[in-house]
């Protein structure tokens, strides 16, 4: 029995031929099977300007999902410091953790959540993107508030993610849980997390390094069906690599009928290598392999497909291969 507990992470993505409120919709029922499934915590990623992803506020998906759960941890992953006046984000999650006491996460990360930089500095107010010593002034400050002036009992319990070495420093500095990005960039994951452990410092907030490791995962019964399932995110990181942010979700059997180029398909089979898509024991055993290698305390599942039935499905098979669920 594999006995690291795991996590999902919600993309909120807006299926071709389906409207924005039929993903929210799907959040909700989302939540509850994670729940049911035993995963300990969801997390919900800040994006912007998105026809692929929904642009729905991490605070605003947490306090929907908590409202209709009692168990599963909830929060951001993450909810993008630069974006955001650091009381706000305080007093947002401050009271989260205050409606439901010691379920709420505050996971903190940089990236301006678009590829648009018009949005990005809409969402800034026309300022340009934050340097090192400001996104560190932002962590600090949010720390800082949520003891000093939000504190209304039970405080979220706050990660910085982080996809690159200088992220992890931070964390380590900060004495902070990191969640590393392998689903973003796995050629950083364990230099990442060597030097977090390195580099360690205990705090308030964590007494020991934590590393929460995101990987793609995508589960079905047979390894073509879970390539085939994973179609539909190819063709929005093809997208991606051509430099394109308006790259619509497709169905499976619209991302089957991509043209993708030959550089497109050698680096998205690259890509795919590094994460965990196929068949359960398949999935199972590469999952296991990644947090072995980077030494991982936690596991969280990221499962970008097209229909809720398939995300869900892939969710059950990975819980019910990986062993008995982990109490959260």
């Amino acid at each position: 029995m594999l006995d690291i507990p795991l996590s999902a992470l919600e993309v909120a993505m807006v299926q071709t031929g389906t409207r924005a409120v039929d993903t929210l919709r799907d959040t909700a029922a989302f939540a509850r099977e994670m729940e049911r499934l035993g995963y300990r915590r969801l997390w919900y990623a800040e994006h912007h300007h998105s026809p692929a992803i929904g642009a729905f506020p991490p605070v605003v998906l947490t306090a929907h999902a908590a409202a209709s759960t009692s168990v599963i941890r909830l929060g951001s992953g993450g909810v993008l410091a630069p974006n955001h006046a650091p009381i706000t984000l305080a007093e947002q999650f401050g009271t989260l953790a205050a409606l439901h006491e010691d379920r709420i996460d505050l996971g903190i990360g940089r990236g301006p959540g678009t590829f648009e930089e018009a949005i990005a500095r809409a969402l800034r107010r026309g300022a340009g993107p934050a340097s090192d010593a400001e996104y560190r002034q932002d962590v600090a400050a949010i720390l800082s508030f949520l003891v000093e002036e939000v504190a209304l009992g039970p405080l979220p319990e706050p990660w910085l993610l982080a996809s690159s070495t200088a992220g992890a420093a931070l964390a380590a500095a900060l004495g902070l849980p990191v969640a590393i990005a392998h689903h973003i960039r796995p050629d950083n994951t364990l230099a990442a997390v060597e030097g977090y452990r390195a580099a360690f410092a205990p705090s308030r907030w964590c007494e020991r390094p934590r590393v929460l490791l995101c990987v793609e995962t995508v589960c079905a019964p047979t390894e073509e069906e879970a390539v085939w399932r994973a179609g539909p995110m190819n063709v929005v990181k093809a997208g991606l690599l051509q430099g394109l942010s308006q790259t619509p979700f497709p169905t499976p059997a619209q991302a089957a009928a991509h043209p993708f180029t030959e550089q497109e398909r050698q680096a998205l089979d690259g890509f795919r290598a590094q994460q965990a898509v196929g068949a359960p024991e398949a999935v199972v055993g590469r999952l296991a392999q990644l947090a072995g290698e980077a030494g991982a305390d936690e596991l969280m599942l990221a499962t970008p497909v097209y229909d809720l039935g398939d995300r869900i499905a892939s969710y059950e098979l990975v819980r019910k291969y990986w062993g008995a669920a982990t109490a959260p």
